[in-house]
């Protein structure tokens, strides 16, 4: 008896999709942090402010950033781990 977490393609098929959606989700935020804050580096550039006002947005969606790229990209738990858990969570 296989101990596979997939029974059939179907399932191993909509993990695939969903972390495929996940990363693209995740090369369009990073490619909007770009954009914006680089047009906010442009606009203080522009007006000559002596203080680099922009580092605020850019630390601040930069936290968000690495938050989406951490969820997206580390690595779940193994399967030993998952049926670890399953067994303790039975004895309850």
């Amino acid at each position: 008896m296989s101990t596979s977490p997939y029974p059939d393609d179907t399932a191993l098929r909509a993990r695939a999709e969903k972390r495929l959606r996940d990363r693209r989700d995740l090369g369009t935020h990073a490619v909007a942090y770009l954009l914006v804050n680089g047009a906010l580096v442009v606009i203080w550039v522009m007006t000559g402010a002596p203080f680099f006002w922009p580092v605020f947005p850019i630390l601040g969606w930069g936290i968000g950033l690495a938050f989406h790229a951490w969820d997206v990209l580390a690595p779940g738990p193994s399967e030993d781990r998952v049926q670890r858990e399953m067994e303790r969570l039975r004895r309850r």
